[in-house]
């Protein structure tokens, strides 16, 4: 597990990285979990197993290698991955470089591809990127009316684009680039958010490692610097989508003296994977791997200030990896991602999973629980696949986790000290079209095998979409009667 793990995470970050530092222990909770054999998984008619669920319809583009998924109004957005090649491949064996898939799902048991665009194919210098995450949103502002979809942009290839991209979809069936904003020396907008405030319409991103990879004196063989260079958390101003201008930023080596490659666990790291915005645009939420979920107060766009963080135990990996808000933003849910439950000394042996806090005192996160399943501490894993928690989503009392090989798994939030599974999708195992999940999971019995792999999930009144790294897009609804309990 460790050799892939090691590909993702160069994916992600290039982390070749050592030392580790433990947080202090979060306070007491209720541990929840998923008990065993607690429901009789239903097959749908292509493989899918359901629990209080309906699936409506599937769309696969091919090619494999899909990434997160948006809903905009009746249009979902299916956004691509790719990674640099292990040695003995050619370099963009694994980086298709497909962009964004826009697909009607007007009827969503026969969703229909409109366009394709962030793709090497239509636009020739975004060759050697993938486009992991993109946010839809209408723009009201004085320089710009209509609707715009915010990319992430990354290399996969050495010297290919880095930063995101801004897109007109007013028209799905027929997008066009408004602009492309660079990351110099740094490896791209790893994971996005897109909100008008007031007047303004902002991109919120998170630049992976970029206090370290922009320093003035980044040692790029030591993987070392000792001054910090360029925030990982920056804010762009879109106001005007053709011509983006960043006026904030904020990075933890600058401002809380915290070294990027500190941190605990297996493969000790701090740095910004992922960002979400509340509902007013005055706080974000940084899942900042091993430092926890900073939060950071943003009504002035251009002077974040640091409000408070959650915290590990020092025996756990860290990883903090995603968030969401519920209970009108009294809750924050934080999802961690491990990829290696393997025993290592001192650190918990599981996969990752998702934690919920009390945040009415932003300054002083309190941990209420955790939530785990049957395949959390499982170790060799159940069956052909990876069984950490990845996304999380909320709406009302039901949180909605996309779960890697679980499919999604869905929660009822109600009493967040206690937090118990009501629902789950899983797509019906696939292989990966282009071999490279085989070299960790393929044995000499099975060389390609097939497994489920939810990468995300996107919730809109009753409709729920998913995307599965080999299998693409998923649309299906919860059951009737549980809708409405909830």
């Amino acid at each position: 597990m460790k050799a892939f793990r090691a590909v993702l995470l160069l994916a992600v970050c290039w982390l070749l990285i050592v030392a580790t530092v433990a947080a202090d222990p979060p306070g007491p909770g209720h541990r929840g979990s998923d008990p065993p054999a607690t429901w009789a998984a239903t097959a749908a008619p292509d493989g899918a197993k359901l629990k209080h669920t309906r699936l409506l319809g599937h769309a696969d583009p091919g090619g494999g290698f899909n990434a997160d998924v948006f809903l905009f109004g009746r249009t979902a957005y299916l956004a691509s991955w790719g990674t640099s090649a292990p040695e003995g491949f050619a370099p963009d064996a694994f980086c298709p470089s497909q962009g964004v898939r826009a697909y009607s799902i007007r009827d969503p048991r026969h969703p229909q591809r409109l366009s394709t665009f962030a793709d090497a194919a239509t636009e020739p210098d975004l060759a050697g990127t993938w486009t992991e995450k993109v946010i839809v949103r209408r723009v009201r502002t004085e320089q710009f009316q209509g609707v715009v979809a915010a990319v992430s942009v990354q290399n996969c290839v050495e010297d290919a684009f880095r930063g995101f991209a801004l897109y007109d979809v007013t028209d799905p069936a027929s997008p066009h680039r408004l602009a492309l904003y660079e990351t110099p020396d740094a490896g791209g907008s790893h994971e996005i958010a897109f909100k008008q405030v007031g007047d303004h319409a902002y991109v919120y991103t998170a630049v992976i490692l970029s206090e370290l990879t922009t320093s003035p004196d980044f040692d790029p063989e030591a993987f070392a610097a000792d001054t910090p260079g360029e925030p990982d958390f920056r804010i762009i101003d879109a106001s005007d989508p053709r011509d983006p201008v960043q006026v904030g930023a904020w990075g933890a080596w600058a401002e809380l003296d915290v070294y990027p490659l500190a941190g605990q666990g297996t493969e000790p790291a701090n740095f910004v994977h992922s960002v979400i915005i509340n509902r007013s645009g005055t706080k974000a939420f940084l899942s900042y791997w091993d430092l926890g979920t900073v939060i950071l107060d943003i009504a002035e766009a251009g002077d974040p200030s640091f409000i408070g963080r959650t915290r590990f135990a020092g025996d756990e990996e860290g990883n903090a990896h995603s968030a969401w808000l519920g209970k009108n933003e009294r809750l924050l849910i934080q999802t961690d991602e491990d990829f290696d439950p393997a025993p290592s000394p001192g650190v918990e042996q599981a996969w990752g999973y998702p934690r919920f806090y009390d945040i009415q005192d932003p300054s002083n996160p309190v941990e209420l629980s955790t939530f785990k399943l049957p395949s959390t501490t499982a170790f060799p894993p159940p069956f052909p696949g990876f069984f950490s928690v990845h996304d999380p989503k909320v709406q009302s009392n039901l949180a909605y986790f996309s779960w890697y090989s679980e499919g999604v798994v869905i929660v009822d939030i109600s009493d967040a000290r206690q937090p118990r599974k009501v629902a789950q999708f899983v797509p019906p195992p696939s292989p990966d079209p282009r071999g490279l999940f085989d070299l960790e999971l393929g044995t000499p019995e099975n060389p390609h095998p097939a497994f489920p792999f939810v990468w995300g999930v996107y919730v809109s009144g009753r409709t729920i979409v998913a995307s599965d790294i080999n299998s693409g897009l998923w649309i299906f609804r919860l059951d009737r009667h549980r809708h409405h309990a909830h």
